[in-house]
């Protein structure tokens, strides 16, 4: 069985959306996905399962319809592509430290896409990118830097509209999920 994560995008956001992490592994657990377990209330579930991930997605995002009647996008990712993720920061470690130090909290994130964004839109994305906010796309997977806030970044802004679904996580739940992950593996 492999470990999947799924990240839902938007929910218990500025009380919109609600959803109980509880609620929601019941839900789960009712489609026969095992082992699942959720970590922080932004929809990041951990799970076993055989299936590939479009059928996984399916499954997902139309159970929590019928359960919640909410229309939410499901991102999936493998504990081997998290690892691949937290793995391979595209950025130096003088980056990261100058942005830490600047930025107030989170400066790192990742969004994670249904799929490659197109390479036009990406290459308008790189108009956006400044000393002070950095990007990398790696396949699926768009890295972000922000030596500043991401609240008033255009980055983020433009980032958001490369035409694919995608959601956002900041660097320390990245490792936090590739963490539980690797905890589940042990287990089995």
């Amino acid at each position: 069985m492999t470990v999947h994560i799924a990240l839902l995008r938007g929910i218990n956001v500025g009380g919109k959306n609600k959803i109980k992490m509880a609620d929601l592994r019941d839900a789960l657990a009712a489609i026969g996905l095992e082992d699942v377990q959720t970590y922080i209330q932004s929809g990041n579930i951990l799970f076993t399962s055989d299936e590939d991930e479009q059928t996984l997605r399916s499954r997902i995002e139309q159970r929590i319809e019928e359960v919640f009647g909410l229309p939410i996008r499901v991102i999936i990712r493998t504990a081997d592509e998290m690892r691949r993720i937290a793995a391979n920061c595209p950025f130096s470690a003088e980056q990261l430290a100058a942005a830490a130090a600047s930025e107030q909290g989170e400066s790192l994130y990742v969004s994670m896409m249904l799929e490659e964004p197109l390479s036009d839109r990406l290459e308008k994305l790189q108009a956006f990118v400044s000393e002070e906010e950095l990007c990398h796309c790696e396949g699926r997977d768009l890295y972000l830097l922000f030596y500043q806030s991401i609240r008033n970044s255009k980055l983020a802004v433009k980032a958001e509209k490369l035409g694919v679904h995608s959601t956002v996580r900041n660097w320390n739940t990245v490792n936090k999920l590739v963490a539980l992950a690797n905890a589940m593996e042990a287990v089995k």
